[in-house]
């Protein structure tokens, strides 16, 4: 069974994240470390806690991803974790892994921020991640910030809301979320089992 690692920022529940990756059959298991890290197939950052303080931690372990990234270790973000995918954010200083170039903003301040609840895709992009996922589904979002791509070609989904946002983006085998598919019922599942499908590809 092909092993998953969740990254640990220190902060937050984790454990709906490891529950649903399993169920879509990885074995998943929760790493702070390198060596943690590399004997994994794939790597997801978490979507908890606040970019500086995970920006922090991801420093001790910063190469070791970077290098998987470019040997093809399928790397899935969720929310938080997708932020760290960018060069930096808005919300505080720290330097994210920049595999893609860009930066995280806030949410205009004209919606109730955190935009917390069911919201729709809007899939502008065909990847494998949203395979058997039609367009305008719902999914559940927990967020105040949003990524800005410098790429346009790696957004896969978008999002209305106060503005039209990026939601979800793919790259070869990085894979990132704004919404929560662990907490996205079964079409999150269905997203999750995809990603899984990726890693023993």
């Amino acid at each position: 069974m092909a092993k998953a690692v969740i990254f640990d920022y220190g902060v937050g529940n984790l454990l709906s994240l490891k529950c649903a990756l399993e169920k879509v059959g990885l074995e998943a298991s929760i790493g702070t470390s390198k060596v943690e890290l590399a004997k994994a197939d794939a790597v997801a950052l978490p979507g908890v806690g606040a970019f500086t303080t995970a920006a922090k931690k991801l420093d001790e372990v910063k190469e070791t991803l970077k290098s998987m990234a470019e040997q093809g270790t399928p790397l899935l973000g969720v929310c938080l974790g997708l932020q760290l995918f960018f060069q930096q954010s808005e919300e505080g200083p720290g330097k994210g892994l920049a595999l893609f170039k860009g930066r995280t903003v806030r949410l205009p301040n004209t919606v109730k921020v955190p935009h917390m609840g069911w919201n729709t895709l809007t899939i502008v992009k065909e990847n494998e991640l949203f395979e058997g996922i039609a367009d305008d589904s719902y999914v559940y979002f927990v967020h105040s910030l949003y990524p800005v791509p410098v790429d346009e070609s790696i957004v896969c989904t978008k999002t209305e809301y106060g503005t039209t946002f990026t939601s979800a983006v793919a790259s070869k085998n990085i894979y990132g979320t704004q919404f929560h598919p662990e907490k996205s019922g079964d079409l999150g599942l269905r997203i999750l089992k995809n990603f899984a499908e990726a890693v023993v590809r």
